[in-house]
């Protein structure tokens, strides 16, 4: 049975790229999308230099110490990020340069958690039931569930509520760090492993100059 086991792990060994190809498929859009937002590539009169600056509401919320981030030098950070995300995320896509440009997304995904979501504790929604035990702002959960259920009341009292929740039910966002540590993580696993085999362009460049790393 065990002479078995192993001949079978070894035959499906030759698919394990696939696992990175899905993380590779999965992160990419998410990156593309955030790093397309903090930049103004589609906004209409700026010159041609100014297309590929970062927002200037992205840089006021990078900086603004009162209802934003309060990060230093914003006009930098946010242009850094946003062409981090951007074309990561289509390297990603790709599989080429992937362990390189997962280090600067894992350091974007740091700073995400550690500035814009540490004050809302763990969790991205307040779930009634803790999903992990190191939540860290239960506040947080007891009033999003309190907020829930006065939202709720309320639109099925002035509104056709069976309309509004047809295509999902309603939530309040508790925006914790939970997303950005589950990229963090995803990317951990790129950097280490590579974009895969067979399924990235890392390991066909590697393959092509003689080496035996898989991606």
């Amino acid at each position: 049975m065990v002479t078995l086991f192993d001949s079978i792990v070894k035959k499906l060994s030759y698919f394990d790229g696939l696992p990175l190809l899905l993380l590779r498929v999965y992160l990419a859009p998410i990156f593309i999308l955030a790093g397309y937002g903090k930049l103004q590539l589609g906004a209409e009169d700026v010159s041609f230099f100014q297309m590929f600056l970062a927002d200037p509401g992205v840089v006021s919320w990078f900086g603004n110490p009162d209802w934003g981030l309060g990060l230093p030098a914003p006009d930098l950070l946010a242009f850094l990020a946003g062409w981090s995300e951007l074309l990561g995320g289509w390297l990603l896509l790709f599989g080429l340069a992937t362990r390189l440009f997962s280090l600067p997304l894992m350091f974007t995904m740091i700073i995400a958690a550690t500035t814009a979501h540490w004050d809302q504790g763990w969790h991205a929604l307040p779930e009634a039931k803790l999903t992990v035990p190191w939540e860290w702002r239960m506040d947080l959960i007891e009033l999003g569930g309190e907020r829930k259920a006065a939202a709720i009341g309320l639109l099925k009292q002035h509104g056709n509520y069976a309309w509004l929740t047809e295509a999902g039910n309603f939530t309040v966002l508790k925006n914790g760090i939970e997303f950005s540590a589950t990229y963090f993580a995803m990317l951990m696993v790129l950097f280490f492993y590579g974009g895969g085999r067979y399924v990235s362009v890392d390991y066909w460049l590697v393959r092509g100059l003689g080496g035996s790393r898989d991606g």
